[in-house]
């Protein structure tokens, strides 16, 4: 009963924060001056739902980086001279494939990830979140970022493993293997099931880290969400450049690490970084393989 109680309490408290409506008085103490940032922030807020106003500064964080992220590698898909660095150059994209892709993104963007997001900040608000006055430290927010990275990272190793047995694979991953040479939005491009599941260890890893081990600040949360994008959009570019993140942070994936698992369907299961795929000995075929790979474009 008592369990009962708790829970009937978090979901009023839940349903509470979904109706609240925004005041900068509240957010800044007296006597505070706040920064121009901190003004413009909060300004957003004021008179508004906040867990509305939330979703859409989120969503269009969301989309701004996603899209800007990719653009670049949409460019150089046009550059003859950037084709060298196509990590397999023998796979064209048709235009009919692109277009599938960004529609069927598009759909779960709006209809998926953006109620995620309208949810998020009353979830934040229960665990604890900083969501006032003052900003935290960039220091901080580095730290937390790079915990998130690891936190997300390890989750995603196993759901991702999970995800290439069976049924699991069969009725939901196997929409992302679609594409046997992925292009940068296709880091997006999945199952419904999916992009709820995998998008836990971007969402439940800050609710957690705030709630167990110190407080999180709600723009540190945008900043995280950022970060993972560019990351994401980046393992599935395509492209291996000599200036790409892998050449000078070892046990960072990029590119080149999750090509292989999107061209041979097998190992290669972490997101971001290498460690795990080598502690569990998932790797092994793609170090063969990518020894061949660099051997011949040193030879070329």
């Amino acid at each position: 009963m008592a369990n009962r109680t708790t829970a009937e309490a978090l979901l009023e408290q839940f349903i509470s924060e979904l109706k609240t409506t925004g005041s900068i008085n509240s957010v800044i103490p007296s006597g505070y001056t706040p920064t121009w940032a901190e003004r413009m922030w909060f300004s957003l807020f004021n008179g508004r739902n906040e867990a509305i106003t939330f979703g859409v500064i989120a969503f269009a964080v969301h989309q701004i980086v996603y899209y800007g992220r990719y653009l670049p590698y949409y460019i150089c898909d046009y550059i003859p001279a950037m084709q060298k660095y196509k990590l397999q150059p023998d796979k064209e994209i048709s235009n009919e494939q692109w277009w599938k892709c960004l529609r069927s993104l598009l759909f779960s963007q709006v209809f998926v990830q953006l109620p995620m997001m309208m949810f998020f900040l009353p979830a934040a608000k229960i665990v604890g979140f900083d969501c006032a006055t003052p900003f935290p430290a960039w220091p901080r927010v580095l730290f937390q970022i790079c915990v998130f990275f690891v936190i997300e990272d390890f989750y995603h190793y196993w759901a991702h493993r999970l995800f290439h047995y069976g049924i699991f694979y069969k009725q939901i991953h196997k929409v992302h293997h679609e594409h046997t040479a992925p292009f940068g939005i296709v880091a997006e491009y999945a199952h419904p099931l999916e992009t709820a599941i995998l998008g836990q260890g971007t969402i439940a890893g800050p609710l957690l880290f705030n709630y167990f081990i110190e407080q999180v600040h709600i723009t540190t949360m945008l900043m995280w969400i950022a970060a993972r994008l560019w990351q994401t959009v980046e393992a599935h570019c395509g492209y291996d450049f000599p200036w790409s993140m892998n050449h000078w942070l070892p046990f960072w994936a990029g590119a080149s690490h999750h090509d292989y698992h999107h061209m041979a369907f097998v190992d290669n299961f972490a997101s971001t970084f290498r460690w795990w795929d080598r502690i569990f000995g998932t790797d092994c075929r793609y170090q063969a393989y990518e020894a061949r790979r660099t051997d011949k474009t040193k030879s070329e």
